[in-house]
């Protein structure tokens, strides 16, 4: 087999290669482009050869990929990027149809260093992966992950954070506290009557008075602050960097705005009121199950009081 039969095969697996291959001089001239890059980028070798990469495609951000191609220059190692890192160096448009909702190819790089004969690196070989399949599947799975943790942490009716996981917010918040010092309070209120309302109304009803109570829950909320549903027809609400007097406020708010509520179920109009109960959180509360009692303790007193009115533990 004569040498110049073995180069002619060369130059065709290269050319005929389901990767990208193209070579760059120092300058970053365009010296090899093969038929994955020509295919993709709608421009043939002899457009491109003896042209400035960054000229051709402005896109690429460049000082990110000198740094990465002067390290191989330098060092004579190969280097890599992977499409976590830069989801494409080469803005090539993704046509696959199993994964045509990304609009860009998903691409991993690895840069090869070319000696010359005296042994200097003259010119370095990019190798383009189009990986948009595998991307693309790992972003999916990564957001059913995060959909079905939302799933396990929010509550369905209220879609507030469901007891166990409000309970663990909670306790990071108190950790957090003692760290800081910063002031906190919890609020627990419930529905009043609320036996009555699903005796009388049913239970439909009930759901749809707990739903609207969450509603104007969350319209009450700050970003920073941490509400849940605690069970039944009582809520839980962490005030972050909030003293008393200032949760007060909130409570009394919130109170105010469901006492004016009137939720429509069955062409029934219903009418309810709320309870709640406040606890700062204190020095000596030794973890956070106590400050739940204390803020229940005074949820109780307001029951105890008439029900739809707001009081703070130790007042």
């Amino acid at each position: 087999m004569s040498t110049m039969t073995e180069f002619h095969w060369t130059l065709e697996v290269l050319q005929n290669l389901d990767v990208g291959l193209v070579v760059l001089d120092r300058d970053y001239q365009i010296q090899v482009w093969n038929g994955f890059m020509e295919n993709h980028s709608g421009l043939s070798a002899s457009e491109v050869r003896g042209h400035d990469l960054f000229a051709l495609f402005p896109e690429i951000p460049e000082e990110w990929l000198k740094h990465k191609a002067q390290t191989v220059f330098l060092l004579n190692n190969r280097a890599f990027t992977i499409w976590e890192q830069q989801p494409h160096v080469f803005p090539f448009r993704n046509y696959r149809p199993i994964t045509g909702t990304a609009e860009f190819m998903y691409q991993n790089i690895t840069i090869i260093p070319l000696t010359s004969m005296s042994g200097e690196v003259s010119h370095i070989c990019l190798i383009v992966y189009d990986v948009t399949d595998i991307a693309v599947s790992k972003q999916a799975l990564t957001s059913a992950n995060q959909q079905l943790e939302r799933l396990s942490r929010t509550d369905r009716l209220t879609e507030l954070n469901n007891r166990g996981y409000w309970e663990e917010c909670v306790v990071r918040e108190f950790r957090r506290q003692q760290r800081s010092g910063q002031k906190s309070t919890l609020v627990m209120f419930d529905i009043d009557h609320f036996k009555q309302v699903n005796d009388r109304y049913g239970h439909p009803a009930g759901d749809a008075v707990i739903r609207a109570v969450s509603q104007v829950l969350r319209r009450n909320l700050r970003d920073s602050d941490i509400a849940g549903r605690y069970g039944g027809e009582e809520f839980g609400v962490v005030l972050i960097n909030t003293d008393a007097p200032s949760a007060l406020y909130f409570a009394e708010r919130l109170r105010k705005t469901v006492q004016a509520l009137t939720v429509t179920h069955d062409d029934q109009a219903i009418q309810f009121t709320i309870s709640l109960g406040l606890a700062e959180l204190a020095a000596e509360v030794e973890d956070h199950k106590e400050w739940i009692a204390r803020a229940d303790k005074a949820l109780y007193q307001a029951k105890e009081g008439g029900r739809n009115r707001s009081c703070v533990f130790g007042e």
